[in-house]
């Protein structure tokens, strides 16, 4: 899967299409996937359309027995024709150019896939925990363990109660966070003490994600205040340092089962599970993180990092996450086998 999704994520960097709004990428072992450009768009949009169209192919469209689609062949369709395109050397040698440039940037890329099957959303709700909050606070310990220490992590949340809403910013790192992300690792703490500073931070983190959802967050509102300073020519240090703060974690959930659930009913319909989506890293030191809570059962990672970077690594970082949340079961197991 690894190798999928860097393909879907860049291909060879001249069988994408990066300026369109979004490409449909056909193999010839007939999977599909998308590529999509992000300006116009954020991944529910997307993941919305992908739920359409999968039980919609197997619903309506149909296929026969040996796999082919149900209809009626048609024989006077236009034969295919090869367009050629007559390019002055200097636009040929300018594209080779800039395909060395984007090939250089797509192949320091380094994109793993974690398939979490152990346990999944099922789990957690009998911890009585948010799912979101749950994982967040898995993806802080992993990093801490990782990097040796906290930073500023980005997560993404739908402002959609608005008009034209898209995006505002929870910041999943807090007191109550980092507080129960060092009792984990702290032999002198009970596994009560420690759930109960995890059910603390999920507790804020979940207020701080419905403050972002209802437009009460802070980085939109510093983002505009900052492009009002530029049109205004006057100088922001304040503004211009906060902006300026990498985002080392930057991290995603992209929502499942948008459709009702007699379609989209993964018990039943197991063939129609999707891995999500992933994205790279928004900070050349840093992670990009993007995470899908498909069904009860199975969690999906996709966990972006550059190799030309000493500080952090892919495959490292999806163990991390792989132990965080082992780590973090553990406090509940004989709790949830009681229930």
């Amino acid at each position: 899967m690894d190798e999928w999704a860097s393909n879907m994520l860049h291909g060879n960097c001249h069988n994408r299409w990066f300026d369109k709004s979004f490409t449909f990428v056909v193999m010839k072992n007939g999977h599909i996937g998308l590529n999509v450009e992000h300006s116009w768009a954020d991944a529910p949009v997307m993941a919305h359309l992908w739920e359409i169209m999968i039980p919609y192919d197997s619903i309506e469209l149909r296929y026969t027995s040996e796999g082919h689609c149900i209809g009626d062949i048609k024989t006077d369709l236009p034969g295919v024709m090869r367009l050629k395109w007559d390019l002055p050397n200097a636009c040929v040698q300018t594209i080779d150019q800039h395909l060395q440039i984007a090939q250089k940037l797509a192949s320091d890329v380094d994109l793993r896939i974690l398939v979490w099957q152990e346990w999944g959303k099922g789990f957690i709700k009998l911890c009585k925990i948010s799912p979101d909050a749950f994982l967040q606070m898995a993806l802080q310990l992993a990093y801490f363990r990782d990097a040796g220490r906290f930073s500023l992590t980005y997560e993404a949340s739908m402002t959609r109660l608005f008009r034209d809403g898209r995006t505002e910013t929870v910041r999943p790192v807090s007191l109550e966070s980092c507080a129960f992300v060092k009792g984990m690792d702290d032999k002198e703490k009970s596994k009560e003490e420690v759930i109960d500073l995890l059910k603390k931070a999920c507790d804020k983190h979940v207020v701080c994600y419905k403050d972002a959802m209802q437009g009460k967050g802070v980085d939109r509102h510093l983002f505009c205040l900052y492009v009002v300073s530029r049109y205004l020519e006057v100088d922001s240090p304040f503004l211009e340092k906060v902006l300026s703060e990498p985002w080392r974690l930057s991290t995603s959930q992209t929502p499942h089962t948008q459709l009702p659930n007699d379609k989209w009913d993964l018990q039943n319909h197991p063939d129609r599970i999707c891995a999500g989506g992933g994205f790279g890293p928004v900070a050349d030191d840093g992670y990009g993180i993007s995470y899908i809570i498909a069904g009860e059962d199975t969690i999906f990672f996709h966990c972006s990092s550059k190799h030309s970077s000493p500080e952090t690594d892919s495959v490292r970082m999806r163990k991390g996450i792989a132990r965080a949340l082992r780590d973090m079961q553990a406090l509940f197991d004989s709790k949830t086998k009681q229930q």
